[in-house]
């Protein structure tokens, strides 16, 4: 999959996961964003290292999607959790 694919599918794994994830997630709309970019590389990388299969080589393909999803929930909740919601 070419750079800007992967980008792509990284942003929209972002949405997506923001969708599903209840509440405010810290750092807002763009920061939520880049974590769903690093979820998807995060979620291709082991989803490849389990499966043995190149899961990023097709843009279509719904392991791919699934993966980058599932990579960007488990991003922006490890952040949440380190930053959590503070309260002034």
């Amino acid at each position: 999959m070419g750079f800007w694919a992967f980008l792509i599918l990284g942003l929209i794994a972002g949405v997506i996961a923001r969708i599903i994830i209840p509440g405010k997630q810290p750092g807002g709309f763009w920061l939520t964003l880049l974590l769903g970019v690093l979820g998807a590389m995060l979620g291709g990388w082991l989803g490849g290292l389990i499966f043995q299969v190149d899961l990023m080589a097709n843009f279509w393909s719904w392991s791919a999607w699934l993966t980058s999803v599932v990579g960007a929930i488990v991003v922006i909740l490890i952040v949440q959790a380190i930053f959590g919601r503070r309260k002034a």
